[in-house]
């Protein structure tokens, strides 16, 4: 029989301290409440902070990419100083520490990235020469794809700092992902959702994971009741593809696994950084198949890719 976290034995749970990262991690906790009937004190949140979080004046990918946010948090799970770690997998590495493990997905929120503007309702309405920001790679080559004509500048920071950015003029508009502004109860925020047709996701946008010691069978059977199976399916095929594309904050990779009818659809694309070129592909499958998928696809597309693309790296 598992043995129960207790006020006196809570589960601790790692996390960074942002207000999105908070909230990721409530909807955890509460999830296991109400999955073993326990109290709120059987838990503690434990705020750890990331490289990434303290450093807001450079771009990721000058001070090393995707890792900035989790390599700490990871430290104190292996170290034992927390007992769960909860992400937002579109920020994890393909590659765990050794002795670590992601088996759990909440259900996963709107994949969707959000047109956030006080003056704007979309893209399309921008005028000639407008300052967009934004810290993805991937958004900025998207929009450069679309509307060359766009200046972009960095943008990094939380939610809330980045609508101040805004509401200072730094920027007429910038995007957030609609998952992140959900989970806050501030999807109002976004002018508009832009559709996967028009500005595919990053892989494991929306979607949170919960981190654990591979070995820690007690903690792997406290999850279990919450792991989200559709979300695990989806995010599986996405990971595989940005695996064999070696994917970093440093690529413009975008990619979107969706279940339709118990087959799995499969869209991805790489991009280079200006948005002079997009390479674009997809895969249809059984949900069995989402790992081979991602990875058959990534290597079409690499294989579809000039002498030189990836040189930017």
């Amino acid at each position: 029989m598992t043995q129960m976290p207790d006020p006196q034995t809570p589960l601790r749970i790692g996390t960074r301290g942002s207000a999105l990262a908070l909230a990721q991690a409530h909807e955890t906790r509460d999830r296991l409440m109400a999955a073993h009937g326990l109290p709120q004190d059987a838990f503690q949140i434990v705020v750890i902070k990331t490289t990434g979080d303290r450093v807001q004046d450079r771009p990721l990918k000058e001070i090393g990419g995707k890792g900035l946010f989790t390599r700490e948090i990871e430290d104190a799970l292996t170290d034992g100083g927390i007992d769960i770690a909860v992400h937002s997998m579109k920020d994890m590495p393909t590659l765990q520490p050794q002795g670590l493990l992601i088996d759990c997905y909440l259900p996963r929120e709107d994949v969707r990235d959000g047109f956030v503007s006080s003056r704007f309702g979309s893209v399309a309405d921008l005028p000639q020469g407008a300052v967009v920001g934004s810290s993805s790679l991937r958004r900025r080559a998207q929009l450069a794809a679309r509307r060359p004509d766009l200046q972009l500048v960095e943008f990094r920071g939380n939610v809330q700092t980045r609508l101040k950015k805004l509401e200072e003029g730094v920027a007429v508009a910038t995007f957030l992902a609609m998952a992140g502004l959900s989970r806050l109860g501030m999807a109002h925020v976004a002018k508009s959702p832009i559709e996967p047709e028009e500005m595919l996701p990053a892989v494991a946008q929306g979607c949170i994971g919960v981190e654990r010691r591979a070995a820690d069978d007690r903690v792997a059977a406290l999850l279990a009741p919450i792991s989200h199976v559709p979300s695990a399916v989806r995010v599986a095929a996405e990971r595989a593809f940005l695996a064999r594309l070696d994917g970093s904050c440093q690529t413009p990779i975008a990619g979107l696994a969706e279940i339709r009818c118990d087959e799995l659809l499969l869209r991805g694309e790489i991009l280079r950084p200006d948005g002079g070129e997009v390479i674009f592909g997809e895969r249809r499958g059984t949900l069995a198949d989402g790992p081979a998928m991602g990875t058959d696809l990534a290597g079409e597309l690499l294989g579809r890719a000039p002498a030189g693309f990836f040189d930017w790296r």
